[in-house]
């Protein structure tokens, strides 16, 4: 079979953890096995960058800092490379750009475009293990391009795409991809198989274990996915089609997303195309716009409120600040965070959001926005209450039974 492997930050965080890496891969090759493996950087060396970066300024050139960032990769590519030599493999370290991968021209968060598989098909064909270093690339100018925080996770789904492997397993420090985060909810369970869009809503609302883009291309290309711990030997949670899956549980998991901000602007004209200027400006940078709310008035104005990730919200700040239309005020409030009730079982069901708002109302808990989809309702609350009523909603829905 041809495997790809990824470790996260923590599973080579330390050489003691790298060469626990290296002899679980050595088994797999042992199994017989053709194997590429994609490694993040070591846990805290990205923080450590960015903050060498910011001693000198607080926006650094993106160019540079994706050939600074791009380093930690390479580092830990070329350490487990060594180790596995070191037990007498046969192993070979690839940079983004010696592994053929080829994105779009935006710095710090690329996109994909294509991969030239050859170097690592040369290089399986000759028997040995390809260690990619994960999280980068090059665009067609030649320059050192990284794909977002998480995009090892991107890197390797990309890899088993190109490379039609039989699978993708990523590990990281949990075994899988529980009801909810077991730090908040000790009850919370392990779930063996979850569908493709339901991870998605659960990554994409602050689960951890996935990188969400990674998820997108996953389903986009049917890949086997699998989350692992590099720490245990267990099954893990498969990801996969939805039609897979033969019962459709009514809710999967509650997520909880500290990472929120919100934005209220007040007495904004009430004109077409208004609302399109701020959000395209927000696109333009980047900036994830999520739950959006707006207020009518009597008077030719409107009230418009929208939540950011709390990371993006001095960005925001600057876009909104530089807007030319008349604003009569703006509030920034990063004391908020979002809960959302994520399952497939919703599509069949009714009263899945009124229990929601029920269980909470209950506690006295106030719900300041909702969005929905087909499979989620999130809900932004005062922060001080999100662990609360993510242990209200995983006991409502029967989670932890």
């Amino acid at each position: 079979m041809l495997l790809v492997h990824k470790y996260g930050g923590t599973s080579v965080g330390s050489l003691e953890r790298i060469e626990n890496v290296a002899s679980r891969v050595a088994k797999a090759k042992d199994a017989g096995n053709d194997l590429v493996i994609v490694v993040s950087a070591m846990s805290g060396e990205t923080n450590k960058l960015i903050e060498y970066a910011e001693y000198f300024t607080k926006t650094p050139s993106k160019r540079e800092m994706d050939i600074l960032l791009s380093s930690g990769e390479r580092v830990t590519a070329s350490l487990l490379s060594i180790a596995l030599q070191s037990k007498g493999y046969d192993a070979i370290a690839m940079t983004g750009r010696q592994a053929g991968i080829i994105t779009d021209d935006l710095h710090t968060y690329a996109r994909i475009e294509s991969i030239n598989t050859q170097p690592m098909q040369d290089a399986l064909k000759e028997g040995k293990i390809v260690i990619v270093a994960g999280f980068q690339g090059i665009n067609k100018n030649g320059c050192v391009t990284t794909l977002g925080r998480g995009g090892s996770d991107l890197s390797a789904v990309a890899i088993a795409g190109a490379l039609k492997a039989d699978a993708c397993e990523i590990y990281s420090d949990v075994d899988g991809i529980y009801t909810t985060d077991p730090r908040i909810e000790p009850k919370a369970k392990k779930i063996d198989m979850i569908s493709y869009d339901e991870m998605l809503e659960m990554a994409s609302m602050g689960a951890k274990v996935l990188q969400n883009r990674s998820v997108e291309l996953a389903k986009k290309l049917d890949i086997k996915l699998y989350a692992k711990s590099s720490f245990s030997e267990g099954e893990g949670t498969l990801i996969t089609k939805e039609n897979n899956i033969m019962e459709q549980v009514l809710v999967s998991g509650v997520v909880l997303d500290k990472n929120q901000a919100r934005v209220t602007l007040r007495n904004v004209s009430d004109k077409p195309g208004i609302a399109a200027e701020i959000f395209t400006k927000l696109a333009q940078e980047n900036i994830n716009v999520d739950m959006i709310i707006q207020n009518v008035g009597i008077d030719g104005s409107t009230n418009l409120g929208f939540t950011v990730p709390q990371s993006d919200l001095e960005n925001a700040k600057r876009v909104i600040e530089g807007l030319e239309h008349d604003i009569g005020g703006m509030d920034f409030d990063k004391n908020i965070c979002k809960v959302s009730v994520v399952g497939v079982g919703m599509k069949s069901h009714a009263g899945v959001a009124a229990k929601a708002f029920s269980t909470l109302a209950a506690s006295n808990i106030n719900i300041e926005m909702i969005s929905t989809s087909e499979i989620k309702v999130s809900m932004a609350i005062s922060a001080k209450y999100g662990e609360l009523a993510v242990r209200l909603l995983h006991e409502a829905y029967g989670l932890d039974a």
